[in-house]
């Protein structure tokens, strides 16, 4: 059942135009609106659509409750007074559902109407992107990754796409190829003084005329002098221009200079700073400097992301896939496509298990296929750990890296070295061997990673003695109970920091590796591990749980250090100042330590490791 709202009384408070944002509207705005409004009534279950069946229109609820059935924020709740729908329809995307949880009665504001009121009244557009922006937030608070970016920052802010020119004399099958090279949706058409713009959406168009594609110059359906903005605008004007003109991406200048390509999407994202922008940049980057941007806008979101209270495993998560999609991208610049084809590029340690957060250190390998040669390797992988260096991941202490010939070999030679580390005497070799157990394949073949690691399997003494000498690692920064009585000291006499990942997290990471590689259990990441061990029976499981939450308090208690330690200009490490805990957090380390320490005392019996002593 339908019906237009009816248009209210002198005094009516019922009116579903009289509050925020519709109080920005003129009267003669609201009745305009009114028009073009019609109230829907949904059972239980019902998709929120135009009799259409189409998904363009924001939807203002009058009373129940409804929920997008997928896609963007697909937690988010919509209550009585909430307008509905609307990230998708600003952002373009025509194609997000809504859903009624119980009976439910909306109004549809067509999607025509909305724009042009946004259009006409600033401060009408700006509350709806406040209120977006606030919904964006929240999701962040339920461990979504988003946050609110205002819209008065400046169009240079955002990220721009650079600029793609061909000649207004290229045809348009040249111009596809140019498009699809790229990963572009647009160009930029040059026609001696005039400056145009070809979408895929004129590609649509010119594949209705009868002329072939490969005979039809670009000129021909390029739409000349597009709209443009400078790059010092506002984002809402350049949102505003969009809205007026509807079009979905705008030029940027710099005086007479192009210098980039805004498109709606993008600019959305910046607004709620979408994890996705950053990939996008990595994926579409040509220049090493476009990547070194895009490492800093990950320290940017891990530090926003901290602010608004996301669990620490959560931003781990992404960090992990933003770090690996950079260093991927960052290989195919740097490296030829014969050596890519006959290599894997490892990430290892905290890296590999996706367990760093902050940029501490490089920890990366390199495995050549046997028989391969390539000229100048070694300046080329100097060249790779210098540039990490450049975008903000210092060098590793112990030379870890693909500049050390030790991780970079032929898979014949690397075996030889695992081998060694396994079999022989060489005091580091149980640590190499942990290293090399957490790599993660990021670029090439990761076959070669794979048959690297099956030949561990293969050549493993499956003896106590190995795998107590292994374990033991667990005490390489010392004994348990001098640690303890350091810590208590520390807490009582107030002594200014202490190490958390020696007296906690490395413990628990090691201890669940030496476990992992004696019950062949071929999961990375520290949680991973611990569950399938609990889920075998290997360690019970309430220990597993516990330790689960220590490490992750462990880990949160460091990324907040490293982030107090970047603010004031030091280096991050694995140092904790205690004068920054309150009390509860330090009962919140006492028992996560004390954790620690069971778990030691149980590795310490099931190993022997007091007789290998």
């Amino acid at each position: 059942m339908a019906h237009r709202p009816a248009a209210p009384a002198a005094g009516d408070v019922s009116d579903p135009f009289g509050h925020a944002p519709f109080d920005l509207l003129t009267p003669v705005e609201r009745a305009r609106l009114r028009e073009t409004c019609v109230e829907f009534a949904f059972p239980a279950g019902g998709a929120l659509r135009a009799p259409s069946g189409r998904h363009d229109g924001a939807w203002l609820v009058r009373s129940g409750r409804a929920r997008p059935a997928d896609g963007f924020d697909a937690s988010a709740e919509y209550l009585p007074g909430d307008l509905a729908g609307l990230h998708g329809l600003l952002a373009g995307d025509d194609t997000g559902s809504l859903v009624a949880l119980e009976p439910l009665t909306a109004i549809r504001i067509p999607k025509a109407g909305l724009q042009a009121l946004m259009a006409a009244n600033p401060a009408f557009a700006a509350e709806l992107f406040d209120d977006l922006a606030r919904r964006l937030r929240a999701g962040e608070r339920r461990g979504r990754n988003r946050e609110r970016r205002s819209m008065m920052s400046k169009v240079r802010e955002a990220w721009l796409r650079k600029p793609l020119f061909v000649d207004a004399a290229t045809d348009l099958v040249t111009v596809c190829r140019v498009l699809a090279a790229h990963g572009r949706t647009e160009v930029l058409v040059r026609d001696g003084d005039r400056l145009g713009i070809f979408t895929t959406t004129d590609l649509r168009d010119a594949l209705l005329r009868p002329e072939p594609a490969a005979g039809q110059p670009v000129r021909e359906l390029a739409h000349f002098d597009p709209f443009s903005v400078l790059a010092d605008s506002t984002l809402l004007e350049a949102m505003q221009a969009m809205l007026r003109h509807r079009v979905h991406r705008i030029v940027v200048r710099e005086g007479d200079e192009v210098v980039g390509v805004l498109g709606q999407l993008e600019l959305m994202s910046f607004v709620s700073n979408h994890s996705h922008l950053i990939a996008l940049q990595v994926a579409q980057a040509d220049e090493i400097a476009d990547l070194r941007d895009a490492a800093l806008r990950i320290d940017e979101l891990i530090e926003s992301l901290h602010g608004d209270g996301v669990r620490v495993e959560v931003i781990s998560g992404l960090v992990r896939e933003l770090n690996r999609s950079l260093l991927a991208r960052l290989w195919e610049l740097i490296a030829p496509p014969a050596l890519r084809e006959n290599s894997c590029l490892l990430v290892m340690g905290s890296e590999g298990r996706g367990e760093q957060i902050v940029k501490t250190d490089q920890d990366n390998a390199l495995l050549l296929r046997d028989g391969f040669a390539f000229e100048g390797l070694d300046a080329l992988a100097e060249r790779f750990g210098e540039t990490l260096g450049s975008f903000g991941y210092p060098p590793c202490p112990g030379g870890i890296m693909v500049g050390n010939p030790l991780w970079r070999q032929p898979l014949a030679n690397f075996r030889t070295q695992l081998q060694r580390w396994i079999h022989g005497t060489d005091p580091e070799g149980p640590m190499n061997l942990a290293i090399f157990l957490d790599a993660s394949a990021v670029a090439g073949d990761p076959e070669l990673l794979e048959q690297a690691r099956g030949y561990v399997d293969q050549i493993l003494l499956d003896t106590d003695l190995f795998y107590a000498r292994f374990a033991s690692a667990i005490d390489r920064f010392g004994e348990p109970d001098g640690w303890w009585v350091r810590l208590a000291k520390s807490l009582v006499h107030g002594e200014s920091e202490i190490d958390l990942k020696k007296l906690g997290i490395f413990p628990v990471v090691h201890g669940a590796r030496a476990l992992a590689l004696q019950y062949r259990v071929r999961e990375l990441g520290t949680v991973a591990r611990l569950r399938v061990l609990a889920t075998q029976g290997r360690l019970d499981e309430a220990l597993a749980r516990d330790l689960v939450d220590a490490l992750h308090f462990l880990i949160g208690l460091k990324l907040g250090a490293n982030l107090r330690q970047r603010a004031s200009g030091r280096a991050p490490d694995n140092r904790l100042r205690l004068s920054t805990l309150g009390t509860l957090d330090r009962d919140a380390l006492d028992d996560a330590l004390a954790i620690v320490r069971r778990f030691r005392h149980w590795l310490r019996l099931h190993y022997r490791l007091d007789v290998l002593r």
